[in-house]
């Protein structure tokens, strides 16, 4: 192992002090209202959005779980990282929606298509996943991970994991109730490279290390393949293709956490252009924290590292292989992964909290408050985040796949009632939220089937349900309420056409797509072709 030098702290030093310029700028910058606040004054430009919606899905559950994943299952869960079309469908095809209908939040544009209640559903859902999920998933992963890769078991006769976590929430809490959402868009332009540097040196002398991408290959074997038997126990090939497509789709074209990424733009171009240059960035983490797992695991099989759990696959990484100075940069990437991933959760969980709820009761608020209340909402939320880590360190064995078996319980109903919306103005009103509480009690059935799945008698309707794997489950479930959405839809009353105009395809108006078209040039279409043509290629390598 090598040791964690001054010059490393150095490097540390340096990163800081560059945050802390960033949010003493952004505070000085006083925003005029929730526009600017929540959004940065809706006047981001492509590069800013592409580097924010990386930086905000890259967290510690990818610098943990992935190479964790990588480590334990191969290319298994390259799926999920191989989804750059799916947010090159959210450019061309959502974005132009949501931005011209000049939203701040997924279940405004909701309770636009449908009702009141929808947004009222989708919001309290949203909040709730959060705070149990994303929030404390990122910070446990963050102590462990700084636990593992600093070396230091206690400080000041405390556990160094709390020390970490907590110190972890109240900076990224501080700078983003400070600055706000132009302080997080512009520390990820300054994170993203620092994070893709770093990872790419880990692979590259990881690889040198094993001895080549050959000898990775011929260690891990199957592990290398992407398509799995239909037997396989936890990724079928056919469950894979159509579940994790469901689950990427709810991701990166309804979640309020990227998606507001693009509610920044200056325009449809700047937004769809984001998109583009986020999908580029996608195509990196299968290479950059997938293959640094398979990495860990080909040297332990090697006998070089000792790796005592998956989930360490990276940290150990870091330790074990870089030199003085380098370490310190990653060091720093995987700091700003953390803090760019948490402040995106603290401003995304602030922004539902303001506009869905709060200006929703009380209109009257001025601008000036909103944005206060939106700050008080944010360190509410750190608050319940880190009250919420000993209950998740609990079940820190099997995080990342809790992570994942709750994301595809949430993902189904929302993306079903979402496409139906936007490709339909014959789904109702009372349809869409009837989809949305049926999508969210079915999975959450299934959820607490899973936790008590010992007490089942095997044989029985409720054991059947439990054992069906996960990612058909996910299928399933889409299928269930697409179809009930659809029929509800044959016997409620549709929204006027006043309510439903420029929300779904076919109401459209021409100066609408005067102005999504009046954006599109060559290039546009060039590099979207080739972001496809890149994911098809590695599908084909490793098939």
């Amino acid at each position: 192992m090598i040791p964690f030098s001054g010059l490393d702290w150095a490097v540390l030093a340096l990163f800081f002090v560059i945050l802390l310029g960033v949010v003493v700028w952004s505070f000085m910058e006083k925003e005029k209202d929730t526009a600017d606040y929540f959004l940065a004054g809706r006047n981001a430009g492509w590069l800013v959005i592409g580097a924010s919606i990386f930086a905000s899905n890259i967290g510690s559950e990818h610098l943990v779980g992935l190479s964790g994943a990588g480590a334990q299952t191969g290319m298994a869960m390259a799926h999920w990282e191989l989804q750059s079309w799916i947010i090159i469908i959210l450019g061309w095809v959502f974005a132009p929606f949501y931005w011209s209908a000049k939203v701040y939040t997924m279940p405004e544009f909701l309770e636009r298509r449908y009702s009141s209640s929808s947004r009222t559903f989708l919001s309290f859902i949203s909040l709730v996943s959060y705070v149990l999920t994303k929030v404390s998933v990122t910070v446990y992963a963050g102590g462990v991970v700084l636990k593992t890769v600093l070396g230091i078991d206690t400080l000041w006769g405390i556990d160094f994991f709390w020390i970490a976590a907590m110190s972890l929430v109240l900076i990224t809490g501080l700078y983003t109730v400070a600055g706000g959402m132009k302080a997080i868009l512009v520390t990820s332009v300054i994170q993203t490279p620092i994070l893709i540097f770093g990872s790419l040196v880990i692979l590259f002398v990881g690889l040198d290390k094993v001895g080549g991408l050959a000898e990775l290959e011929r260690i891990n074997g199957e592990r290398m393949s992407l398509m799995r038997p239909m037997d396989d126990p936890e990724f079928p090939w056919l469950g894979v293709v159509f579940g994790s497509v469901i689950i990427g789709f709810w991701y990166w074209c309804t979640d309020q956490y990227i998606v507001q990424r693009v509610l920044t733009a200056k325009g449809i171009q700047a937004a769809r252009r984001g998109t583009i240059f986020a999908g580029y960035l996608k195509l990196l983490p299968v290479f950059i924290f997938l293959f640094p797992g398979m990495i860990a695991y080909a040297l332990h099989t090697q006998g070089t590292i000792n790796l005592e759990s998956a989930d360490q696959a990276f940290a150990t990484l870091v330790t074990e292989l870089l030199p003085s100075g380098i370490k310190g940069i990653v060091i720093g990437g995987l700091i700003a992964a953390l803090m760019s991933s948490l402040a995106s959760l603290f401003n995304s969980s602030a922004t539902l909290f303001t506009i869905d709820f709060y200006k929703k009761y009380k209109p009257e608020s001025s601008e000036q408050h909103l944005v206060k209340i939106g700050r008080y909402a944010t360190i509410a939320v750190v608050a319940l985040g880190v009250l919420w880590i000993p209950v998740m360190q609990l079940i820190a064995d099997v995080l990342y796949e809790y992570l994942q078996l709750v994301q595809s319980l949430i993902a189904p109903g929302i993306a079903a009632v979402f496409l139906l919306g936007v490709f339909s103005r014959r789904i109702t009103p009372t349809a869409g939220f009837v989809g949305l509480v049926a999508g969210f009690v079915l999975g959450m059935s299934r959820l607490v089937l899973t936790i008590m799945e010992d007490s089942l008698t095997p044989g029985t309707f409720l054991y059947g349900v439990v054992d069906i794997n996960w990612l058909y489950f996910c299928s399933y479930l889409f299928a269930i309420v697409t179809l009930l959405v659809i029929a509800v839809s044959f016997f409620t009353k549709q929204a006027s056409d006043e309510q439903v105009l420029g929300l779904t395809y076919g109401t459209i108006s021409k100066e609408q797509r005067a102005e999504i078209r009046a954006g599109i040039d060559k290039w546009d279409i060039i590099h979207t072709v080739i972001i496809l043509g890149i994911t098809a290629a590695i599908y084909i390598r490793f098939w």
